[in-house]
């Protein structure tokens, strides 16, 4: 009992012994760690680009931590949705982002908030990246009042400021977020958009077209395509004659970026908003990513493909696990560091599920609320010619 005692005297003291060694416990400061350190990125393959983005990528502590927190956060939020549509309290569409968080971090780390972004239906990390909170998602995926889109949009239709959804059709998001790219050019304010789409949706009409206006006008325009290998249960090989998504847009130039390397894709991104910005017109990046996910919660994922073949990219290639590994190697965080990340960002995830799943659905009489912006109250026709509703802006 006395020997118990002495040992957790020494720990309070900041000390222990350990097989007669003395081992300081005290925590470490802020001066300890590394501030920044220079990361070898991959080369990106290049397509009418003469240069491409540095080979070599920054990385501040305070970066690391903030993706690294980021990342987690969209995880443990996408699993939670996983749980909460197997319990059938999310109900309809529901397409999960797992595995692809690199894609969106990087992104974001590589362009500005007053710029534009607009993407399809896997939209729930995007969201997040662009103001949303995880409690407003997730009540949104349950169809909550306290929902980003007050309960009524769902998976696939969330926004926020310059942030224009989840979009459901495939590849229609394209050429409105060239429309958007074409209002920065007009209003000059050196703002750009980003489009994204899937390489399911990379063979539709409406995106070649789309590409001939914006070389056309020299739009400030960002066409990502995110390769996840599989459109819906279909291998790339199998859908498409030419798997170069890159390049695509023929007389655009195009990056092939490893979409699972977070200062890859920041770094691509950082230099195609360049491009942009200095007047020369679009660019089209593939983002080459993987999802841990089927298509969508209706899809299992392992019909087309195998388990190993899932754990193998998540052994080799999880983009979390990549960052996390820099992070500690190069003593830019210690692992108990990390550890309080984690148990923060389950907290935050566990509170907002419990607001999903509590907050009240929104009233039948708001069904036919905001049909337009800034109009005077008007009779909306409900589901028969004898029950109408007041729609409000």
């Amino acid at each position: 009992m006395q020997k118990m005692l002495s040992i957790i005297g020494n720990v309070l003291r900041g000390t222990a012994s350990k097989n007669g060694a003395r081992v300081v416990l005290s925590s470490r400061g802020y001066a300890d760690f590394t501030q920044q350190a220079t990361f070898d990125i991959k080369m990106c393959d290049l397509h009418k680009f003469e240069e491409g983005p540095p080979l070599q990528a920054v990385l501040t502590r305070e970066q690391g931590l903030q993706y690294y927190r980021t990342m987690q956060m969209m995880r443990r939020m996408e699993l939670k949705a996983d749980q909460l549509y197997k319990q059938k309290i999310i109900r309809g569409f529901c397409h999960l982002y797992d595995g692809q968080e690199a894609c969106a971090v990087g992104i974001e780390g590589g362009i500005t908030p007053s710029d534009h972004l607009i993407t399809a239906y896997r939209a729930h990390g995007y969201t997040l990246l662009r103001g949303g909170t995880v409690k407003e998602i997730l009540a949104e995926l349950t169809g909550r009042r306290g929902g980003i889109a007050k309960g009524k949009g769902g998976s696939m239709h969330m926004y926020t400021k310059h942030f224009y959804g989840g979009n459901g059709i495939v590849g229609a998001q394209v050429p409105l977020g060239a429309g958007v790219a074409l209002a920065c050019k007009y209003m000059e304010n050196n703002e750009l958009c980003v489009c994204l789409y899937g390489d399911g949706a990379a063979n539709q009409g409406q995106i070649f077209e789309t590409y001939n206006m914006a070389a056309l006008w020299k739009l400030p325009c960002i066409f990502i395509c995110e390769n996840n290998r599989y459109g819906m249960g279909t291998p790339v090989e199998r859908s498409a004659a030419s798997t170069e998504y890159y390049k695509r847009g023929d007389y655009i130039p195009g990056l092939r970026v490893d979409g699972m390397d977070v200062l890859c894709v920041r770094e691509a991104t950082k230099f195609a908003a360049d491009h942009c910005r200095a007047g020369k017109g679009p660019v089209l990046m593939e983002l080459q990513t993987y999802r841990y996910h089927g298509h969508s919660m209706s899809d299992p994922g392992v019909s087309y493909r195998t388990r190993e073949e899932i754990q193998e990219v998540r052994s080799k290639s999880d983009p979390i696990s990549m960052l996390k590994d820099r992070i500690l190697q190069n003593n830019m965080a210690s692992v108990e560091e990390l550890k309080e990340i984690d148990i923060a960002v389950r907290k935050e995830i566990e509170d907002a599920a419990q607001y999903a799943t509590t907050d009240p659905e929104p009233p039948l009489e708001e069904l036919c609320n905001h049909i337009f912006h800034n109009e005077a109250p008007l009779d909306v026709r409900g589901t028969n010619p004898w029950t109408k509703f007041k729609s409000h802006s």
